[in-house]
């Protein structure tokens, strides 16, 4: 029987404090597209894109095309002419925000394990950033180059957290039923919110964030060296 685990990125496989790594990026990529348009303007498009992408329930419409409708509509420009910009940035100016993120060689020795006990291994993290950017952050983590099922990036997804269809996408694409996965992460809302599904869950602590809105059940919680130590010992949602 196919077993997986879920494994979010930024705050748990990659330590970070998330809210500052997105004012940087933010504030950087405004700087980077002045020449071209209101530094003031394109925030508020790079926002309106994003909560468009969030509240998306359309199957048939990727993340990617839910924020490139939204933004260029609101920004009042055409994507040719902004677009070369943010692709350069992506690929130039992104990998340098790597200073902001705290790696840990204990999250690739998790994943490594995870194979180990027979698990298929899958990146959740939310798709609302290019693949490129994605990328880039499995490299800061060091996993870039483990063999995992499905990395969910926005040009491919077409949810996003917390909805459960982000999740019930996943179940689909990996041809998996809920009790048959383990969602890790650090989010108590975007990330256990699977267990609604049926999927067990495991909070990793370090980075907890904690919207307060919506509670969810959390089966096991610790730090990345007590995951990797249960996971070795096949220990409590483990075991099976």
């Amino acid at each position: 029987m196919k077993k997986v685990i879920l494994f979010d990125l930024d705050g748990t496989l990659l330590p970070m404090d998330t809210d500052q790594f997105v004012q940087t990026y933010i504030k950087e990529l405004a700087l980077r597209v002045a020449h071209i348009m209101d530094p003031k303007l394109f925030v508020q498009a790079l926002w309106g894109g994003t909560e468009a992408m969030i509240k998306n329930t359309d199957p048939e419409r990727t993340n990617e095309k839910v924020f490139e409708e939204t933004f260029l509509r609101l920004a009042a420009i055409e994507k040719e002419k902004i677009w070369p910009t943010l692709d350069q940035f992506y690929e130039t100016v992104f990998p340098t925000f790597s200073y902001l993120s705290s790696p840990s060689a204990v999250a690739k020795q998790v994943v490594e394990e995870a194979i180990k006990q027979g698990y298929n291994v899958a990146v959740a993290t939310n798709p609302v950033f290019p693949k490129a950017a994605i990328t880039h952050r499995l490299k800061w983590a060091g996993i870039d180059d483990i063999p995992f099922e499905l990395v969910t990036v926005y040009e491919e997804a077409s949810f996003t957290k917390p909805h459960k269809q982000y999740y019930q996408e996943i179940l689909q694409k990996l041809e998996v039923e809920p009790n048959d996965c383990i969602m890790i992460g650090n989010d108590k809302q975007e990330d256990m919110v699977a267990g609604s599904l049926g999927m067990r869950t495991f909070l990793v602590d370090g980075y907890v964030i904690d919207r307060g809105e919506v509670s969810y059940q959390i089966d096991d919680h610790g730090t990345l060296e007590e995951l990797l130590e249960k996971l070795k010992n096949r220990v409590g949602i483990f075991s099976e």
